[in-house]
């Protein structure tokens, strides 16, 4: 039983959000709202978990002298710092206005000051590995390459004032050679028919995943396959 009653579970509800997507009388869409809910539930538990099992690896790795240990304690004070000023509301009520964190409030100094700067540090060291991967990918050892690397250096230079003062002087007969031009139609066509076919097949996966949920033929969420 101990796996029957989530199988169930699973069917029921995924049966129901399917129906209410194609059928929209009561008490399907009701239902839909209500599973909403219940989902927002799940994740605040699901929230306590992810917080607990940060505690217990850092303060793991404090507790055995790992050689990193000073990262763990900051992370360990920055996360119950938040934590506490959240909960708390010390210094206002760090709710959201529009999609900004209200102003004047504690959450919104720790956010500035901290979060932001943090973010845009790890968006700086991931151009690093970007680079490094369009190194190895652009390089013209196939016609596929050699292609998708006169592609990305038209976008590029499309993107910044050289592109347009290296062919602004083409003819009225030769402007869609014009370079933002045609940086413009590889972003227009061949690039958003990647992006669709990808997203279909995106979608065909979701669908065969889902499918496999409902019908209980994926059972790893229940802690294995037997």
């Amino acid at each position: 039983m101990r796996r029957e009653i989530p199988l169930f579970i699973t069917f029921i509800i995924g049966t129901a959000l399917i129906v209410a997507l194609f059928i929209p009388r009561d008490p399907f869409p009701r239902l839909d709202a209500e599973f909403s809910v219940w989902f927002d539930i799940i994740a605040v538990f699901a929230f306590i978990l992810g917080g607990g099992n940060l505690l217990k690896i850092h303060v793991d790795r404090i507790t055995r002298g790992h050689k990193d240990r000073f990262y763990s304690v900051v992370t360990i004070a920055g996360f119950l710092i938040t934590l506490m000023v959240g909960l708390m509301k010390f210094g206002g009520d760090p709710g959201f206005k529009g999609n900004y964190i209200a102003e004047g409030t504690w959450f919104k100094v720790i956010y500035d000051s901290f979060f932001v700067p943090l973010g845009a540090t790890m968006f700086s060291l991931l151009a690093f590995f970007v680079a490094s991967a369009s190194y190895r990918a652009f390089r013209a050892k196939t016609r596929e390459a050699t292609v998708l690397l006169l592609a990305a250096f038209i976008i590029l230079v499309g993107r910044t004032p050289l592109g347009y003062y290296l062919t602004f002087w083409l003819p009225e007969p030769l402007q869609f050679l014009h370079i933002p031009t045609l940086s413009n139609w590889i972003l227009a066509v061949p690039n958003l028919a990647g992006q669709r076919a990808i997203m279909i097949g995106i979608s065909l996966g979701i669908i065969a995943t889902s499918l496999k949920l409902i019908l209980g033929i994926e059972r790893g969420y229940l802690g294995g396959e037997k």
